[in-house]
């Protein structure tokens, strides 16, 4: 995990409004690693991106098949770090994309800078945005109950490794549902919440795993719009999410067949598109019940 964090020597104070004075502590804090990756494709720029080290070629995949480009691991030939310039060094920040050769690409490539906080920026019009989608979540026959939906982020939040380490990056979890324990597929963090989510679709992507049928995504922030994209682009049929969602996270969602859940925290949870794929609560055994009494 050495890249993916960074210690930092810090001055704390301790505050308890008393007015009593108390010594300066100098300590090292541990922070997220932040880094631009370059992302080629065949030869050419197509993005770069500030994210966390790790997980890299799952990041890279996962962009592609956010972007409409892929969505087949047969469709990925080949992932390699590369040098940024000829003969220069090698930092592990430009990864080359190698596609099979029937791959169309977009018409114009982004070349752009994309932020940790945002997964769209430089696209051309919203219109560009709502890429066609190659599976169709609106047709998966998954049903989950409503308690099981609110377990999600206390299983998310327990495996958040690196947010314990340093506080400061988002998580991604993708559950399989099957029965009465969703199982953990797949986690990963990064400071920008879309990378997590890039992350989690491509690690699916080379497992071959696509279109994610039968899965629940939770995320530890906000649903955006760019969120229920890659949802709706990998086949996820549930987004759930502990913060709101934006209104056209929601026109999207309801557009595309993906239910939209927001915060959900343990205790109540809001449904803003697919409602009719949640059921009642389980209840519990007859013997359970005498148990308790």
């Amino acid at each position: 995990m050495a890249r993916m964090t960074q210690r930092r020597k810090i001055q704390r104070f301790h505050l308890d409004g008393s007015g009593t004075e108390y010594p300066v502590q100098f300590k090292e804090d541990v922070l997220a690693a932040e880094e631009p990756l370059e992302i080629r494709v065949g030869g050419r720029s197509f993005a770069v991106t500030m994210r966390t080290p790790g997980d890299d070629f799952d990041l890279v995949a996962g962009f592609l098949v956010s972007e409409g480009i892929i969505r087949s691991q047969a469709e990925l030939v080949s992932l390699r770090f590369c040098t940024g310039d000829a003969g220069g060094e090698q930092t592990f920040n430009v990864i080359e994309a190698q596609l099979r050769p029937d791959v169309a690409m977009p018409d114009t490539m982004r070349h752009v800078y994309t932020s940790s906080s945002c997964g769209i920026c430089g696209t051309d019009s919203i219109d560009a945005v709502r890429k066609t989608l190659h599976f169709d979540p609106s047709q998966d026959a998954l049903r989950v109950p409503v308690d099981l939906i609110a377990e999600l982020p206390a299983r998310l939040r327990e495996a958040q490794a690196l947010f314990d380490k340093t506080g400061g990056v988002h998580a991604a979890g993708l559950f399989k549902v099957d029965g009465a324990n969703p199982e953990l597929l797949c986690l990963r963090e990064d400071v920008g919440r879309h990378n997590a989510v890039d992350k989690v679709v491509g690690w699916a992507l080379r497992q071959d795993l696509l279109p994610l049928t039968g899965t629940v995504l939770q995320v530890s922030g906000r649903a955006s719009f760019e969120l229920v994209q890659k949802a709706a682009l990998a086949g996820i049929p549930v987004l759930a999410a502990v913060s709101a969602p934006s209104s056209l996270a929601a026109d999207l969602a309801a557009e595309t067949g993906v239910t939209l859940i927001g915060f959900s925290r343990g205790h109540s949870l809001n449904v803003y598109a697919g409602h009719e794929r949640l059921i009642r609560p389980r209840t519990a055994s007859c013997e359970e019940n005498h148990a308790r009494l």
